[in-house]
């Protein structure tokens, strides 16, 4: 039975290129799992856009000259460019800064005010001395009053977990230039979060197949909840609907405060864009299903804030209260949580140099390579260090040796001695024991696809490739000149197990599951890649940007093991994937950091 599933994957934030740990994060597990929940039957709402709005993003424009707008504008499109490149299927990436977001986000908070979830409130707020402007929590670091990290931010603590204020921090310090903060007294609303603790926890109780590190991470934060600031004292962001606020140049929402609510606005702005404004409500009430994928340092915002934010806005907080202008809207089914992908055992940093850009790493290897080693050795469940010498292995001996190889020479063979799928004949108990295994493998890999469980998906894909190569160095084909019925029956076997494989593989190499499909003289579109176009803002006269969406409904792949055409064509196939220098594994490409 088909399912509306939601897609909501964390929104990349626009103050400079993303690179390769940011999308092992958010980006190849989001598209993995969206693909292969299209190619069983359900309706798929994958969304996201640029995060544009928060101090970081001014701070980097001043460094490169230019306005805020400009530089969300230069980032949005070099973020979409590499989304795009990557293959990821969004139905709707767009961004933070329309007219239809900023209307979703005042709207959402109005309803937390007449529910009464949000309380005003002085607070002791950072500034920087040499420029006076707010300093964002997260840009403040100290020392941990609670456990004595070192490395503790102005809104939690990686090392302990606990939400902080920067004020308690000792020895705080900017991360923007290193100077001591001064903090006055400012007035802020606050989302009263102690007012979910009770629904939190109840909920979470229900969330039991979670992955362990999200749900105990989540579970050991609800005790220690505190209103938790959704404005600040900056001229760059979405103004606040309220009398006494409105009017201040200096008063707008808090950007992790309007980023998270970039989900709704994200299905509303593609409903919109469908031609029916309701059309999101079938991906966000009733028996939908709702997936937020992310890195683990944003935890905390999808299992304990946003869910508050729903909470709130439903009416279903302690307060109680009346469902907003969106009506009863579903918490996450499930919160999927990727570990750090790091470079010799420190996570990806700009500043020093250990980073590997998407688009360098795209224009070189292209999208497939990538999007499998994320896949079958990223950072699932834990923190996993990324070296050229892995990437090449996996690359060399999975994609070109096994899989590559396996499509190369069943097709050659078969196109060299028929010229198109052989007729087999009198099948065998290694063809059949063949054949169960490919087809059982669809129940095993999806099993593990719905749990988001990708390296034991990916691996038991592998393992029907691995199992059909062996068979044909068992059968050797190519020595049955002599008895072209058993040598029919051999390739035709082979050649059916390499069109269930690239089902099987589908989610994980779309592109070269598209040129599979066309070797295998298929026609049509397989697998669907988005399109990268430039629209109209809905609501905001003369401002465009460009969104990735696609029409998916179109593609052919299905879940599921499809008896191949025997007569149709076979032309020579070109190879799959080109093996790399094994002397890249020691140092990368010239443009690359060394990485070991």
């Amino acid at each position: 039975m088909s399912a509306s599933v939601l897609t909501a994957v964390a929104w990349p934030y626009a103050n400079g290129p993303r690179h390769i740990g940011h999308v092992s994060g958010f980006g190849v597990p989001s598209d993995v799992f969206s693909r292969y929940m299209r190619m069983s039957g359900n309706r798929v709402l994958m969304v996201s856009g640029s995060d544009e709005h928060g101090t970081p993003i001014s701070v980097q424009a001043e460094k490169e000259g230019m306005s805020t707008r400009e530089l969300v504008d230069k980032y949005h499109r070099v973020i979409a460019n590499d989304l795009h490149g990557l293959g990821l299927s969004y139905d709707l990436f767009t961004r933070t800064t329309t007219g239809n977001h900023y209307q979703v986000v005042q709207e959402l908070f109005l309803s937390l005010w007449r529910n009464g979830y949000v309380v005003p409130k002085t607070e002791m707020g950072a500034i920087s001395p040499s420029t006076g402007r707010t300093l964002p929590d997260r840009y403040i670091e100290g020392t941990c009053p609670i456990c004595g990290y070192d490395g503790a931010r102005g809104d939690q603590c990686d090392n302990c977990g606990n939400q902080l204020d920067p004020v308690d921090l000792k020895n705080p310090r900017s991360r923007i230039n290193g100077e001591v903060p001064k903090f006055v007294e400012t007035e802020h609303l606050f989302l009263d979060l102690p007012q979910f603790i009770d629904a939190l926890g109840g909920w979470l109780q229900t969330r039991a197949e979670w992955r362990p590190n999200v749900l105990k991470f989540s579970q050991n934060l609800i005790g220690d909840l505190r209103p938790r600031a959704i404005t600040r004292d900056l001229d760059w962001g979405i103004p606040i609907p309220l009398d006494g606020w409105r009017d201040q140049p200096m008063k707008r929402f808090y950007v992790w405060f309007d980023a998270v609510i970039g989900y709704l606005s994200a299905s509303v702005e593609w409903a919109r864009r469908s031609g029916d404004e309701d059309a999101w409500k079938e991906f966000w009430t009733g028996d939908a299903q709702g997936y937020y994928f992310m890195g683990k340092d944003n935890i905390v915002f999808h299992s304990l804030i946003w869910p508050s934010l729903l909470l709130g806005q439903n009416g279903q907080g302690a307060k109680g209260g009346e469902p907003g202008a969106f009506g009863a809207l579903n918490l996450p089914t499930e919160v999927v949580s990727s570990e750090f992908l790091t470079m010799s055992g420190s996570k990806f940093s700009t500043s020093r140099g250990t980073v590997i850009y998407v688009t360098d790493f795209l224009k070189e290897f292209g999208p497939d390579a990538l999007r499998y080693f994320i896949s079958v050795a990223g950072p699932e469940n834990q923190d996993t260090d990324f070296t050229w010498e892995e990437f090449v292995r996996r690359t060399n001996f999975e994609l070109a040796n096994e899989w590559g190889n396996l499509v190369n020479r069943s097709i050659s063979m078969a196109h060299k001695n028929v010229g198109a799928v052989p007729r087999p004949t009198s099948p065998t108990q290694a063809d059949h024991e063949l054949l169960a295994l490919s087809k059982q493998a669809f129940d095993v890999v999806g099993g593990h696809l719905r749990r988001s469980r990708f390296k034991q998906a990916s691996s038991e894909a592998m393992k029907v490739v691995g199992a059909a190569n062996r068979y044909l160095s068992d059968q050797e084909p190519w020595k049955l000149k002599d008895d072209p019925e058993r040598r029919d029956t051999v390739l035709h076997t082979a050649l059916q197990v390499v069109q269930d494989a690239n089902a099987l593989l589908t989610p994980f190499l779309p592109h070269s599951a598209q040129k599979v499909h066309e070797a295998l003289g298929g026609t049509g579109v397989w697998a669907a890649q988005p399109q990268l176009t430039d629209v109209a803002d809905l609501d905001v006269p003369d401002r465009e940007y460009p969104v990735l969406t696609g029409d998916y409904a179109a593609e052919q792949a299905t879940w599921a093991s499809t008896p191949i055409e025997v007569g149709r064509p076979l032309a020579k196939p070109a190879p799959l994937f080109a093996k790399l220098d094994p002397e890249l594994g020691e140092t990368g490409p010239e443009w690359a950091p060394i990485v070991k």
